[in-house]
């Protein structure tokens, strides 16, 4: 066998593991991402464009919120609530963003 040939099957065989490992934290894991939360909060929201309407009304959102603040770290809390209302595309970002904190007791 060339050399060029061996090393093709190094990196072949070295990848194979590597995918193996990522999926085993995966699979390991099970719980849902920052992104997942961010993804799942922007899309319980309902609004116009301009206002976030059922902030203070919904208890999905409400249950998410507690949700997250079991699974995730402290540190993640403030980056979920401003990347999904950022991700709703809403003018009164800010307002959103108090209501969310206020809902959820976060800080």
């Amino acid at each position: 066998m060339k050399s060029t040939d061996l090393a093709r099957k190094d990196r072949d065989l070295r990848k194979a593991r590597k995918k193996e490992d990522v999926l085993a934290r995966k699979m390991e894991k099970g719980s849902k991402t920052v992104g997942d939360y961010i993804n799942e909060l922007s899309g319980l929201f309902f609004h116009d464009g301009t206002k976030i309407y059922n902030i203070e009304m919904s208890e999905e959102i409400l249950e998410l919120l507690e949700e997250m603040k079991v699974e995730l770290e402290e540190k993640n809390w403030m980056n979920v609530i401003r990347k999904a209302v950022k991700k709703s595309g809403v003018k009164e970002k800010d307002n959103a963003i108090q209501q969310l904190k206020e809902m959820g007791e976060i800080e």
